[in-house]
């Protein structure tokens, strides 16, 4: 692994931190692939069971190093970008059955907002603004923007922070169903802390299928959206955190779920 990404495990959370901060954590090749890489890592890992994705300093992603791309001698091109660096790590986000909290601490702009948005759960500290800057040096929205942000917050609202490029603050963007919540920068980490740590203490199985059938109901119909809710049902109702969630609510204590 490279500087680029830091993983720090503790207390079944890997906290990975994207670690460009001289250039507001923006991707090159090397964080990009370095990034798929560590998600493939805590995946294969029984001892993750939830994971706080963040940048370091001031930003949490500007997205693109626009330097990398208007270098003869760096730019890989975009066909390379988009199927090797941000499609790759968009769906390892969505298909990694474990929860992935989005812990949005500055700007997050391009590729870097619509990496947060893809997240499970998304808290931005209370000075963050996301834009869709795309529009603004004659891109289009990728990072699958413009898949997730129509279904965030509509059609409309979409439409026009994809072609204006405005700034939406972390106040507004919680208003609009865009992110979870925001929250005081003095209480930030904290909140990110206590809600990675309950995540990590809940039935991982379960949290995993919800998000496997999440990730369907966005092309489902009603009656393979029901006939799926069964099938998985089905599957947490044959967890090991099933029989303890059932036994704590009859014995009313808490449960001790392992994950399994």
């Amino acid at each position: 692994m490279s500087n680029s990404i830091l993983l720090k495990i503790e207390n079944n959370i890997a906290y990975i931190t994207l670690n460009r901060p001289e250039v507001f954590n923006s991707f090159n090749r090397e964080m990009a692939l370095s990034l798929q890489s560590v998600f493939d890592d805590c995946e294969k890992n029984d001892a993750v069971r939830a994971m706080v994705l963040t940048g370091n300093g001031k930003a949490f992603c500007a997205g693109q190093d626009l330097k990398e791309v208007t270098s003869p001698e760096l730019n890989p091109g975009f066909k390379k970008i988009l199927e090797e660096h941000y499609n790759p790590i968009i769906l390892r986000i969505r298909n990694i059955e474990k929860p992935i909290i989005g812990a949005i601490n500055g700007v997050a702009a391009g590729a870097g907002a619509n990496i947060a948005l893809a997240c499970d759960v998304v808290i931005a500290d209370e000075k963050v603004s996301f834009i869709q800057a795309f529009s603004l040096i004659g891109l289009i929205p990728d990072s699958a923007g413009t898949f997730f942000l129509p279904r965030l917050i509509g059609f409309q609202k979409a439409s026009a922070l994809a072609m204006l490029g405005d700034k939406v603050s972390a106040e507004e963007a919680e208003r609009l169903g865009m992110i979870y919540k925001y929250v005081p920068s003095d209480a930030f980490s904290e909140t990110v802390q206590k809600t990675a740590s309950k995540m990590a203490n809940m039935p991982t199985k379960a949290l995993g299928l919800i998000k496997k059938t999440l990730n369907q109901s966005l092309t489902n119909d009603l009656e393979n959206q029901l006939a799926l809710e069964s099938k998985h049902q089905i599957e947490a109702a044959g967890t090991e955190d099933y029989a303890e969630g059932v036994a704590a609510f009859i014995e009313k204590r808490q449960p001790n779920f392992k994950g399994k």
